[in-house]
């Protein structure tokens, strides 16, 4: 494979480049990866090390096995993988730290009401501590900018949920709408939430949700979408997803707007495993259909016997 690189030396640049500086410090960056197929397993595990060393959430997505031309699915993969009440249970755990109160050593994993492990913590009320808490989510979460207003609902009920003595199970409507078990608006209703999350608000929701991950303590996000299949000129008939030209053009049209749109994917690293069908030219499924991606993503000038490990589009071996 010419111009390769040693996919332990290219995820150490990843390291040192993005995970370590760049991305928790609210960068982003979208990076196409040519791997060969026995390669993969090892990638995603080296993947999945590094990020719980360095305190990312890891979102694993495959086009094999959801629509990788329809944001709508892209942001319902990412949200089953999510652990939407550890989210907003650390988020609260920020806003107590935030107003003074000692949060050390409070898990937001571990069982019980996290109001109540605040206020044992500061020898206080857990509803003293909850009226005090309630305007902060109000003014960080639901009056934030940088996510979209239903999604910010959905976060401030899903952090208003857990006070003191609230049932367990009243966000479950707000779960099956953010991961797609049950997308009628009718459902979420009573939340004040009006929108469906479709076609053309996914990516609203998907940016909304980085950020809200983010916000929640962690570094960043990386996502690791396995687009191989998308690059399949011929049905193989096994059961997984085939993409007609018209199906891979809308995927290759929703990368090259994550590209374009970088800068609103807040402290995350997208990385888009894919196959060297996907360089090649003469292939009806290869990046060549679709030239606004393409010239993205290729190299105008590069080193006939080098690799440049930063580039956009890397070839490991």
């Amino acid at each position: 494979m010419p111009n390769a690189i040693p996919w332990a030396s290219w995820l150490e640049t990843l390291e040192t480049e993005y995970l370590s500086s760049f991305i928790p410090e609210g960068g982003a960056s979208v990076k196409f990866a040519v791997t060969p197929e026995y390669l993969k397993v090892d990638l995603s595990t080296a993947m999945r090390e590094r990020c719980s060393e360095g305190n990312y959430c890891l979102i694993e997505l495959n086009a094999g096995e959801l629509r990788a031309h329809m944001p709508q699915d892209i942001f319902f993969s990412m949200a089953r993988q999510i652990d939407w009440r550890l989210l907003a249970r650390r988020v609260l755990l920020r806003l107590a730290s935030g107003r003074g109160y000692r949060v050390d050593g409070i898990d937001a994993a571990a069982p019980g009401n996290v109001f109540e492990s605040v206020a044992q913590a500061n020898g206080l009320d857990a509803y003293f501590v909850l009226s005090l808490i309630r305007p902060e989510i109000g003014q960080y979460v639901y009056k934030n900018p940088n996510m979209a207003k239903d999604f910010r609902v959905a976060m401030t009920h899903l952090c208003d949920q857990e006070q003191p003595g609230g049932p367990e199970l009243a966000g479950l409507p707000l779960l099956d709408w953010l991961t797609g078990n049950n997308t009628r608006v009718s459902n979420v209703r009573p939340f004040s939430i009006y929108t469906s999350i479709n076609r053309t608000t996914a990516r609203h929701f998907i940016e909304s949700a980085l950020f809200w991950v983010q916000f929640a303590g962690y570094s960043g996000t990386t996502i690791l979408l396995d687009n191989a299949r998308v690059t399949l000129a011929r049905n193989p008939r096994d059961g997984l997803r085939y993409y007609t030209k018209a199906m891979a053009m809308e995927h290759y049209e929703l990368l090259r707007e994550f590209v374009d749109g970088v800068d609103k994917l807040a402290n995350t690293l997208l990385v888009v495993v894919t196959g060297e069908d996907f360089l090649d030219e003469g292939s009806p499924r290869g990046y060549g259909i679709y030239s606004a991606l393409r010239t993205r993503v290729m190299d105008d000038v590069r080193d006939r016997n080098l690799a440049n490990p930063i580039a956009s589009l890397v070839r490991l071996a």
